[in-house]
């Protein structure tokens, strides 16, 4: 009879560790799905905050162009009208105005596909000007520490 008990105490002790087992499967999926849901709740506000600022710039750029064709109509009442400065203040504002109609237009994400064409249009030069800005901007940085 002892012989039968030790069977049943091994037994229970069979399933009390594979309960334990259980439980801990079950407390590392809920984790991993809590885990889960915070990932996707962060990348969706994330996203939302990602939309926002760029309806916030788009905004602000369209505001810019709208400036500038006002600023290109300022110039044209106020500025001289003839002689080389007249000339000078007409190109000036229809270069302002036609940047303005620019930005208004196309926005920040039309601006920067014409950057991405230009760039695949002309390689060497956007390599060399990077370059370029780069040496100016580590000078810029290593003059101001000495």
């Amino acid at each position: 009879m002892a012989n039968s008990s030790t069977k049943r105490s091994d037994f229970g002790t069979e399933n009390q560790g594979s309960n334990l087992t259980d439980q801990a499967k079950n407390l590392a999926e809920n984790a991993g799905n809590k885990a889960k849901q915070a990932v996707d709740y962060a990348r969706d506000k994330a996203g939302q905050a990602g939309e926002f600022v760029r309806g916030q710039a788009e905004s602000a750029t369209s505001a810019t162009g709208k400036g500038m064709e006002t600023l290109a109509g300022t110039i044209r009442d106020r500025g001289p009208q003839s002689g080389f400065l007249g000339q000078a203040s007409s190109t000036v504002a229809d270069t302002l105005d036609r940047t303005g109609r620019y930005l208004q237009d196309q926005g920040l994400s039309g601006m920067a596909g014409d950057l991405t064409n230009l760039i695949k249009n002309h390689p060497l030069p956007a390599v060399l000007l990077g370059i370029g800005l780069g040496f100016m901007l580590a000078r810029l940085t290593t003059s101001s520490r000495s």
